[in-house]
C-alpha cells in the first residue's frame, strides 16, 4: 500500500519511542519526587510525568491536525512519538487524548463512563494482582 508505513519500520518506531520514554519516566519521576524532599509521600513525580505527558500529547495531536506532513511522515511521527515516547513515558496521555477526543464529538455519557471504568476497573485490578500475588505461597 503505497503511502504507509511498513510493519517492521512502524515496531521500530514504537520501540525506539517506547525504550526513551520509559527512560525518561524513569528520570523526570526520580528528578521530581527528589524536589518534593525525603519523606514526601504524594506522588509528585508520578503527576509531573503525567501532566507533561498529556500536554505533550495535545501539543504532537495539535502538529498532525495541521495535515502540513507527508502522511507517511505523519504515521512515523505518530507511532515514534505518540505511541511509542509518550506511550512509554505515560499512557494517561493517551486516555487523556481518548478522553477529549469523545467529549469533543459530544459523546459525554461516553466520555464519562470511559473515565469512571479506566478509573475503578484499573484500581480493581491492580487490588486484584496484589491479592493474587500476595497469596502466592
Amino acid at each position: 500500500m503505497a503511502g504507509e508505513i511498513s510493519p517492521i519500520a512502524a515496531s521500530l518506531n514504537v520501540a525506539l519511542g517506547g525504550a526513551v520514554g520509559s527512560l525518561l519516566r524513569y528520570h523526570v519521576g526520580r528528578a521530581v519526587s527528589t524536589l518534593a524532599g525525603q519523606g514526601n509521600t504524594f506522588p509528585w513525580g508520578t503527576l509531573a510525568v503525567n501532566v507533561a505527558g498529556s500536554l505533550a500529547m495535545g501539543a504532537l495531536l495539535g502538529w498532525l491536525a495541521r495535515g502540513t506532513m507527508a502522511e507517511q511522515s505523519a504515521e512515523s511521527a505518530h507511532l515514534l512519538v505518540g505511541v511509542g515516547l509518550l506511550g512509554g513515558f505515560t499512557t494517561f496521555s493517551a486516555f487523556s487524548s481518548e478522553l477529549v477526543t469523545l467529549l469533543h464529538r459530544g459523546q459525554m455519557g461516553l466520555a464519562a463512563g470511559y473515565a469512571a471504568a479506566s478509573l475503578a476497573a484499573g484500581m480493581a485490578a491492580v487490588i486484584v494482582g496484589l491479592l493474587a500475588a500476595q497469596s502466592v505461597q
